[in-house]
């Protein structure tokens, strides 16, 4: 049995609405757990002998499906796995999938540092967050354990990203956890003939492994119990990722039984899963072809339960659709993508400068404050709560109003008859109905903007500075 509703938590919780764990009552940190905002620990009566019983029930209810694995250390530690549901709309998804881009050590020193930091750096703007990427794997190439030490020891020395090391040879894994020590890197992989030598290695080091069964889901199981059984659940499955034809249908077949097995109770199979867009480049020998292919499995298996990927391709056009589309598919849909509400500046505004008002749903406010940059008005933008929601949706459920656009200004410490020369505000054409109500409640001038911001350019060039009344 998994609980993923507040109500269910709350049946479990002491119910004394002590405020120890910073909420005013305990179903609101009920709907915390739910989240995963809070951790049951936080809640120190629950801690007392007491309700230890139904502490560890409670513990044992809220633990995700799917086994968290974390790799790395630090703040940039990489966390995968931990889903209870197959789809995102009946809770979320809260661990995005981990993407990791290669290197290898038969590159030149000079040429591997570049590229190492070429991804660790590599970060794209979007609706205001900065999307990047997670991780370095590093592949060998020359079977030789000395060279691969020595690359991955000057990868750990040039960024602190967590690392995979890839190699089906023990002696060459070994020698990369040597030079890895303490940064709890993930080893790929075990399979049919090294397991025995790789988990050794897995235990020895106590860090995570993937295992590899391409296309043997059998096997896989098998492999995870024994591992299981040997002492570590720290464990990545690989079903294998074949780019193209009926093999990709087939890879696409096994990431959904897999998955759909550990989210029905399956615990021996109740772990992340890895896909290798990498193998497209196996494939194709057209370098612009292996990258569209990469992009298009990458995108495919972010959709479909891929926890962590191996990638090649860091050119604009691949990377950008798949930081993009894991984007999409991590935002939770439970809540609308929000800015803080609050007063702010494009450019550096003055007393005389025009101020304007949007809603603090994100998509709206940085179109609106990219129109207004790019055109370079210099202005106060004011994002009003609305919950997230648009500025027409905003006003037709009453989330956008007179009084609450009143309230608004005053909390944001913004005074407009006596921060500016004009005592006039600008409002979305999609609000304009609430003009007579806003000059009412705030005494100001109000100027019904343009309903698309993309049009406040020619707005502004006819309208602005307002005619004094």
């Amino acid at each position: 049995m998994k609980i993923n509703s507040p109500l269910e938590a709350y049946k479990f919780l002491p119910g004394t609405n002590c405020g120890e764990c910073g909420e005013q009552t305990c179903m609101a940190f009920a709907s915390h757990l739910i989240d995963r905002s809070h951790k049951l620990t936080d809640c120190t009566p629950i801690l007392e002998p007491k309700f230890k019983k139904k502490y560890e029930e409670l513990d044992a209810l809220l633990a995700p499906e799917i086994r968290e694995v974390l790799i790395g250390v630090g703040e940039k530690v990489a966390k995968i796995g931990g889903d209870d549901v197959l789809y995102r709309h009946k809770l979320t998804f809260f661990n995005q999938t981990q993407f990791a881009y290669d290197v290898w050590d038969t590159m030149d020193e000079k040429d591997l540092v570049e590229r190492v930091n070429y991804i660790q750096d590599y970060k794209k703007f979007y609706v205001g967050d900065f999307l990047a990427v997670d991780m370095v794997a590093v592949r060998c190439t020359s079977n030789d354990p000395a060279k691969f030490g020595a690359a991955v020891k000057k990868v750990v020395e040039t960024t602190d990203l967590p690392l995979i090391l890839c190699s089906f040879d023990p002696k060459v894994l070994k020698a990369g956890l040597e030079a890895s020590k303490g940064k709890n890197p993930l080893l790929y992989a075990a399979n049919k003939d090294n397991w025995k030598e790789v988990a050794e290695l897995a235990l020895e080091y106590d860090v995570p492994v993937t295992l590899f069964a391409p296309n043997d889901l059998d096997l896989l199981k098998s492999m995870a119990k024994t591992f299981a059984e040997m002492g570590t659940e720290k464990l990545i499955l690989d079903p294998g990722t074949f780019p193209s034809g009926k093999q990709l249908k087939q890879t696409f077949t096994n990431f959904i039984k897999v998955r759909r097995a550990g989210i029905d109770g399956d615990r021996d199979i109740a772990y992340p899963l890895m896909a290798v867009p990498f193998t497209a480049w196996m494939l194709h020998d057209d370098p612009v072809s292996a990258s569209y292919w990469e992009t298009v499995v990458a995108s495919v298996f972010t959709i479909k339960y891929g926890d962590i990927m191996i990638l090649h391709s860091t050119e604009a056009y691949a990377m950008l659709p798949e930081i993009h589309i894991r984007d999409t598919i991590y935002t939770d849909p439970r809540t609308p993508v929000m800015v803080e509400p609050g007063m702010y500046k494009v450019g550096e505004p003055n007393a005389d400068s025009p101020v304007l008002f949007t809603t603090n749903f994100a998509l709206t406010y940085y179109t609106v404050e990219s129109d207004l940059a790019s055109n370079k008005i210099e202005c106060f933008l004011w994002a009003i709560d609305t919950d997230g929601l648009g500025v027409e949706a905003a006003v037709a459920g009453g989330q956008l109003t007179a009084a609450k656009i009143k309230k608004g200004l005053e909390e944001s410490g913004f005074d407009l008859k006596n921060d500016t020369t004009h005592n006039a505000l600008v409002i979305p054409g999609l609000c304009a109905r609430l003009q007579g109500d806003i000059e009412d409640e705030m005494g100001a001038n109000v100027m019904v903007g343009p309903a698309d911001s993309g049009r406040l350019h020619g707005w502004m060039e006819k309208n602005w500075p307002p005619q004094k009344k």
